[in-house]
């Protein structure tokens, strides 16, 4: 077996450290700031990209398809700006971008306020689950609130946290700039989906099924964190049953998981049932669902911190 160089060793160690460094200060300040105001968050800003192509077009296939590069513009601009840091600033930069790339604390509140407002004052509860969910809340019982709710919690572990803690993992295997830049670019991806990806937009087709192929890995990892930290393994194999049943390929997955983790019916009317033999989610059983999936959250940190502090010893 070929032994490492001497000077290779602290170099990977040091790509080890600063990356889990960066790992930490995104949780530290997804923790305590939640979120930038939308002024100053650079999602908003690509947000504004995208809504220029948000459009009808003559050829969309085509625009479809030229809209793709734009992740890859944002994972550009990130890789230089990580790139030219200097030294122990690095690791700074890299946790910052890793943050906006990330939505625990803004959606975690949101989901729970939804629900505990949704039998005492469902106007109020309709009023925010838009935030939460792309359905029309008019029409939604206080008990289709609370599902709206849950699956939504569910839904964003998977392309909110997972996905791009996932690529951060995976980039710092190359360095710290490709790191920051794979998250850039997965979020990236799931913001131009979420823009653009719907069946009534002739535009969106390609970045929708770059979402789907994006989105494979993390929503069934996100299934198996759920299951996990809800000590019920057997969770995945009863969700296997009601995962494919959504529209989307993927998000069916953490969305049954965590029906089949706290026994409850979740449903989107004329679309899709998870669980149907259950009853819907009481408001204890609805913020029980959220602390799971915030649970998942927090392992989905330690486990990429944990993963990337070990790349010291992978790459030496």
């Amino acid at each position: 077996m070929e032994l490492a160089s001497p000077a290779s060793v602290p170099a990977a160690v040091s790509v080890g450290v600063s990356a889990a460094l960066a790992v930490a200060i995104a949780f530290l300040l997804d923790t305590t700031v939640g979120e930038p105001p939308k002024r100053l968050h650079p999602v908003a800003w690509f947000g504004l990209a995208v809504a220029a192509v948000d459009r009808e077009w003559r050829r969309p296939r085509v625009v479809g398809t030229l809209a793709l590069g734009l992740p890859l513009g944002a994972a550009a601009i990130v890789w230089a700006v990580v790139s030219v840091a200097p030294g122990p600033a690095e690791a700074l930069v890299a946790g910052l971008v890793l943050f906006v790339t990330l939505s625990r604390r803004l959606l975690r509140s949101e989901a729970r306020a939804v629900i505990a407002a949704s039998e005492s004052d469902p106007a109020a509860a309709r009023e925010r689950l838009p935030a939460l969910a792309g359905r029309d809340p008019e029409s939604l019982a206080p008990e289709e609130l609370r599902s709206a709710a849950v699956e939504s919690a569910a839904e964003n572990l998977a392309d909110g946290l997972v996905a791009p803690l996932a690529a951060f993992a995976v980039g710092a295997l190359v360095s710290l700039p490709v790191a920051a830049a794979a998250a850039a670019w997965v979020k990236g991806v799931n913001t131009l989906d979420s823009m653009l990806g719907y069946r009534s937009k002739a535009v969106g087709g390609p970045s929708a099924r770059l979402d789907d192929l994006v989105m494979a890995v993390p929503a069934r990892a996100s299934a198996v964190l759920i299951a996990g930290v809800a000590l019920d393994p057997a969770a995945i194999r009863r969700a296997a049953g009601w995962a494919r049943t959504p529209p989307s390929p993927n998000s069916g997955w953490p969305m049954a998981a965590l029906s089949a983790a706290i026994d409850v019916r979740l449903e989107k009317p004329g679309s899709y049932v998870l669980n149907p033999d259950a009853a819907f989610p009481d408001v204890g059983c609805g913020l029980e669902g959220v602390r799971l999936v915030d649970r998942a959250a927090i392992a989905s940190f330690l486990l990429s911190g944990g993963w990337v502090l070990g790349l010291g010893g992978v790459l030496g």
